[in-house]
């Protein structure tokens, strides 16, 4: 299949897909004229990356993984469990800072609200009393 018909069936862009071979996460085959062909297994490869991408990591974070020869998890390949384990630990971690981070600049905008809708009611209530 041509890239076309790959982005059709993934629902992602030309040129992600274009991205995703200049990043070596698929690598079509090229025929004599030099147009890329693409199987089924570009499909997949294609839906993982998107997968993965979804889970935070950019392209250079999947690599490791996409570049095992069964990346995908019920394929049970302990070749790259290493690689896999590793990934994913670190990302759920900076995943965890994240939210603390998060959770930090909650409480602050909460209590910056809650003070200026004080000062918004005082100013309420003191313009009646005048």
């Amino acid at each position: 299949m041509k890239i076309g018909e790959l982005s059709s069936k993934t629902g992602v862009s030309i040129r992600s897909i274009r991205y995703y071979e200049e990043k070596k996460l698929i690598d079509p085959e090229r025929l004599e004229n030099g147009y890329r062909v693409y199987t089924e297994k570009d499909v997949e490869r294609v839906k993982a990356v998107q997968l993965f991408l979804e889970l935070g990591l950019n392209a250079d974070e999947i690599f490791p993984v996409m570049s095992c020869e069964s990346f995908h998890p019920i394929d049970h390949n302990s070749d790259c469990a290493s690689t896999a384990l590793s990934l994913y630990s670190e990302k759920l971690e900076k995943t965890r800072v994240q939210i603390n981070h998060l959770q930090e600049a909650e409480r602050e905008l909460e209590n910056v609200i809650d003070f200026w809708t004080n000062v918004e009611n005082q100013g309420k209530g003191g313009d009646s009393k005048k």
